[in-house]
């Protein structure tokens, strides 16, 4: 469902005629908001909160993932883009590499996933914000070849 509504609300803003670029932050911080309850998981009085609070995150990383893999598609040459997302796979993949050991010594270090979800929880908000300052105006770029 997280996906499917990621990228409806984008859709549905560039119906209403916001910008490409607009359309795609507004919907990556919308699913960033709804990433942020992850970080109380742990506190939870209930078990079942607390895997409501995950299952959201979940259903926010799919929203912000739809949106996020449509960027090279609007910023990048067609023949580029096959690459960029190829990289952006390589990336996540070492990043989910680095995290589940980084995870190990963390819980070995301080006793609690608290720290894990916390970071979770902003991951969202800090690769939009990077995403914003890389490219603020959301132009094209343009490639020599």
């Amino acid at each position: 469902l997280g996906a499917i509504s990621g990228g409806w609300y984008s859709s549905h803003l560039l119906k209403r005629g916001v910008t490409t670029g607009r359309a795609r932050k507004r919907a990556m911080f919308a699913c960033a908001l709804f990433a942020l309850p992850v970080m109380f998981a742990v506190q939870a009085s209930n078990i079942w909160i607390a895997v409501a609070f995950i299952g959201l995150a979940c259903a926010a990383h799919q929203g912000f993932s739809t949106n996020l893999f449509a960027l090279p598609g609007d910023l990048f040459p067609r023949y580029a883009q096959g690459t960029l997302v190829g990289l952006g796979g390589f990336a996540g993949a070492a990043g989910g590499f680095i995290a589940s050991k980084s995870l190990g010594l963390l819980l070995d270090t301080v006793g609690s996933y608290q720290p894990f979800f916390i970071a979770c929880g902003m991951a969202y908000l800090l690769a939009l914000l990077v995403t914003h300052l890389l490219n603020p105006r959301y132009k094209a770029v343009t490639i020599a070849v």
